[in-house]
């Protein structure tokens, strides 16, 4: 079995019981409306049960923060010193600053466990849009959904040519959209909560994070399918409302959004 497998099981458990809801409080289950809520169901299910993540990224952030200042000096203090002696003490010293400010062993960690979850719902609805049932999706709901339509184009449907004006238009309308809440989200949100006393290098990388990323989507969303696109845009949105929560609320100390808010510049 696949170390996705329980993964992929869960999401379809979520999606096949949303879908029965709806369908047993009348709704057609063959209809797109049905379908694009039950899949944005997921995004709510999945997003909401990593709030603690994000809540511990958030926090992480911050403690980072208020330690950089002294790294930064701990680091010119030993500048131009490589013997092993030097090396230690600056390590340790390290590790002591981190533990200070509660700064997570864990770094980006928790962020990678998001990575399981994204893989295993696009092999869930690929499969899917490809007729083959998983786990509690059987195989009569997945051939609803080879039925439903978004906007007259089927939700199994992908790429963006060979199928007519409407399919193109649906289809670079929904990875526009995500394409566009994700740059919008890392070019305005993300760079303006993120601190600028870093190496010029990776500022630089910094600044085309929102490029590429927009870039691989718009790529990708002529090889997926509709429903996968729908999910995305579904997750652009939760990710731009969350994203605007921190920014708003609980801007990162030394970052330009901290600034304009009155928080105090970690020193």
């Amino acid at each position: 079995m696949s170390l996705l497998e329980p993964v992929r099981l869960a999401l379809a458990g979520v999606v096949a019981g949303v879908h029965s809801g709806l369908e047993a409080l009348g709704a057609d289950p063959a209809s797109g409306l049905t379908w694009c809520l039950s899949i944005a169901a997921v995004t709510v299910v999945v997003r909401g049960a990593l709030l603690p993540i994000t809540a511990h990224t958030v926090r992480n952030a911050h403690a980072a923060a208020r330690a950089r200042p002294h790294l930064k000096a701990l680091s010119e203090k030993y500048k131009g010193r490589t013997d092993a002696e030097a090396i230690r003490a600056q390590m340790e010293a390290r590790r002591e600053i981190s533990a200070e400010h509660g700064v997570s062993r864990l770094g980006c960690l928790p962020l990678l466990l998001q990575l399981p979850i994204w893989i295993g719902l696009y092999h869930l609805l690929r499969d899917a849009a490809a007729g083959k049932a998983t786990g509690a999706l059987d195989g009569a709901q997945v051939a609803d959904l080879a039925r439903a339509t978004f906007a007259g184009v089927g939700l199994t449907d992908h790429g963006y040519l060979g199928a007519g004006t409407t399919h193109l238009l649906v289809v670079v309308g929904l990875a526009g959209a995500a394409a566009l809440l994700g740059f919008t989200t890392q070019r305005l949100l993300v760079a303006d909560n993120t601190s600028t006393d870093v190496p010029e290098q990776m500022a630089q990388a910094q600044r085309l994070v929102p490029f590429v990323s927009a870039g691989g989507m718009l790529l990708a969303g002529g090889v997926v399918p509709v429903a996968l696109l729908w999910y995305w845009v579904c997750g652009a949105l939760w990710t731009f409302g969350q994203t605007w929560v921190i920014w708003r609320f609980f801007p990162t100390p030394g970052t330009p959004a901290a600034a304009r808010r009155g928080v105090p510049t970690p020193v």
